[in-house]
């Protein structure tokens, strides 16, 4: 065993082995930097090339690719406030509020390195997995996959700061979007609403771009300045970045730790792990107060998880042939392509090529980190741009995203939609996490549920691995909220030995859109109630869940603002619907001009109109967008909408 580790080490520093690597990181650099892209797309986009390549040559540009593309996604979520991808999401929270606080460098750097360590700590993992994964992965039934499911709707809580009721009604609409579709256990459709786009649900990426991106977008335009708030210090910024990182130790072990395990459980990584590891930094944080406004804990968190849920996920894919996520489902089939058959034989047969991947993985998360750390600086200036400039290129950027789910133009239609209600969650301050978990976590809680009643019954839920994570989510539920009134209490009790004061309670705020939201949602649910009337026990048992907690969050909310001292807020919606009707407006003018010709047509009348550039400058910054459409067309074998005067 020693022989052949060290052996595969030897074939990692090989020329081509070397040279082929380095290709696959700057692909995956690339294609991480894009959004909506993902790993995916940049793997598909290698496959064509692995005819006639010698395996561990092959294998070194795959697992570049697959090794940084969860580091490269966080120059979007950082820079730009968009989610590179499904797994860097939860990064956007903080990471984009500390680039508008003008520390986008520090919030890079801190990315990166832990990005890399939690990598590393992943190939160490993956190579124990090796040995003893076998028994641990076969004991995970869909009992104890649904209560996984349910930790990570726990972490909703959590999220949801002293607004709760808000961030549990945010979840159940997630939920509800989520059960858009055909139901897993008796194939019946719900809330299609006579729309063929709507029968396979809603995709991912476009409910995360709808949810996080555009929101963002709309708010910069209204403030109409740079990224940044405040000048951003560079250099000051890469050093405090390294530092945070070397101050919190525990908190990376502990959140790579949990990406590695959680990557090993087909269907639960990806976008579960980084927010479950983000809860978890909420949860075990003394000072909660700076989450969501620019906390660096908020940062590396999940991007400690991300490079090592990649590792975690090959685990499946080597071991029993099962891919761990969308990205090793694609590297499966380089693996066959190749001629290597994943399995059990893998480890007999071909035990050197299996430690070829996992050097690899390692090898390819440093050199990743460390030319995305050199790019930190450079890249970072982009915060200072003022941000009516980058508008334009941004919004084309994110409806190429979109486009990407389903190649349809319900994609862009969804997408505007599921944006309109991130506007309003942004402006009423409802948690917008707590929405998408709601929505990831809906499918595979479905799912999970129906096989475990189906096949083990009522003793689906009495065996010891559910009883064990179901005390862990009784645990971050309970334990969060005593030790906080703890910690109140003695604190009150100095405070009253030493000088007595009237203690002052902090009203809660409510605004008119929080009224319009609690209304809406209570008429609506009361809509779907009734919608789903003909749905059988099985089929809608999870859509009337979701409409429970709806229904149930909202009411204690309105109780809440009623027994308790209420603040009227001042909530403004005017110049964001507008922004969002102009959204409407463009793809409408896809419809009719086309794609390719809208966009430029849209980034030429914004820049020279909305950002009052020079024509030399607008004409040629439209022209770079366009040209990118269509080299992205041809490198994906991409048709874009031709639009209705094509057709006349």
């Amino acid at each position: 065993m020693i022989d052949v580790l060290f052996s595969s080490l030897g074939q990692l520093f090989t020329v081509p082995h070397m040279l082929y690597m380095v290709i696959g990181v700057l692909i995956g650099l690339i294609v991480g930097v894009i959004p909506g892209l993902g790993g995916i797309a940049g793997m598909s986009l290698l496959l064509p090339f692995l005819y006639g390549m010698e395996p561990s040559v092959a294998l070194g540009m795959l697992m570049g690719l697959v090794a940084v593309i969860p580091t490269g996604d966080t120059f979007a979520s950082v820079l730009l406030g968009i989610p590179g991808s499904s797994a860097s999401q939860a990064t956007v929270v903080d990471g984009f509020a500390l680039a508008k606080k003008g520390q986008a460098a520090r919030a890079l750097s801190s990315a990166f390195l832990s990005s890399m360590i939690g990598g590393l700590i992943g190939a160490v993992v993956l190579t124990a997995f090796i040995l003893i994964a076998r028994p641990v992965v076969l004991s995970f039934s869909s009992s104890e996959l649904f209560m996984l499911t349910l930790l990570g709707l726990s972490m909703v809580a959590v999220l949801s700061g002293k607004d709760v009721f808000k961030g549990i009604a945010a979840c159940g609409v997630g939920l509800l979007v989520g059960t858009i579709g055909m139901a897993p256990a008796t194939g019946e459709f719900r809330l299609p609403f006579e729309i063929d786009y709507l029968y396979d649900g809603l995709p991912l990426v476009v409910v995360g771009l709808g949810i996080f991106a555009l929101p963002e977008i709309i708010d910069l335009l209204v403030k109409r300045g740079a990224i940044a708030e405040q000048p951003c210090q560079l250099g000051k910024g890469w050093k405090e970045g390294v530092k945070d990182v070397a101050r919190r130790p525990g908190l990376v072990a502990r959140c790579a730790g949990i990406g590695s395990l959680m990557g090993t459980i087909p269907g639960l990584a990806g976008s579960v792990v980084d927010w479950l590891t983000y809860g978890h930094a909420v949860q075990s944080a003394k000072d909660k107060s700076q989450f969501g406004k620019g906390d660096i804990r908020g940062v590396i968190a999940p991007e400690s998880a991300n490079n090592a849920c990649a590792c975690g996920a090959m685990v499946p894919t080597l071991l029993f042939g099962i891919p761990g996520s969308g990205t090793a489902a694609v590297f499966l089939g380089g693996l066959l392509l190749l001629g290597l058959q994943p399995g059990v034989s893998m480890l007999e047969t071909n035990l050197d090529l299996t430690y070829t991947i996992i050097w690899s993985l390692a090898l390819a998360n440093i050199l990743g980190a460390a030319l995305c750390l050199g790019l930190a600086r450079p890249v970072a200036s982009l915060t200072r741009v003022p941000f009516v400039i980058l508008a334009p290129l941004i919004t084309i950027l994110i409806l190429f995203a979109a486009y990407q789910a389903t190649r349809s133009l319900g994609d862009l239609f969804a997408l505007g939609i599921i944006g309109a209600i991130g506007v309003l969650f942004k402006q009423a301050n409802w948690s917008r996490p707590a929405f998408l978990i709601g929505f990831v976590l809906a499918p595979g809680a479905e799912a999970y549920f129906y096989q475990a009643a189906q096949f083990q019954g009522a003793e689906a839920f009495m065996r010891p691995g559910v009883l064990i994570i179901g005390a862990l989510i009784a645990a971050s539920l309970l334990l969060p909220p005593l030790r906080r009134s703890l910690r109140n209490y003695l604190q009150k009790r100095q405070e009253s030995a030493t000088h007595p004061l009237q203690e002052e309670v902090a009203p809660l705020s409510l605004g008119v859109i929080d009224v319009a939201l609690l209304g809406s949602l209570l008429a609506g649910a009361a809509y779907m109630w009734w919608a789903f009337a003909d749905l059988s026990m099985l089929g809608g048992i999870m859509p009337r869940l979701a409409i429970a907690i709806i229904v149930a969050a909202c009411v204690l909310e309105i109780v809440r603002t009623i027994i308790k001292p209420m603040k009227w807020q001042t909530q403004t919606l005017s110049q964001q619907l507008l922004w969002v009707a102009g959204f409407f407006a463009l793809i409408g003018g896809v419809m009719v001009l086309g794609f390719l010709f809208a966009a430029a047509i849209f980034c030429l009348g914004f820049l020279l109109v909305v950002a009052c550039m020079k024509p030399i400058a607008a004409v040629g910054l439209a022209a770079g967008v366009t040209l990118f459409l269509m080299g992205m067309a041809n490198l994906l074998t991409l048709t874009y909408p031709t639009g209705m005067l094509a057709s006349l």
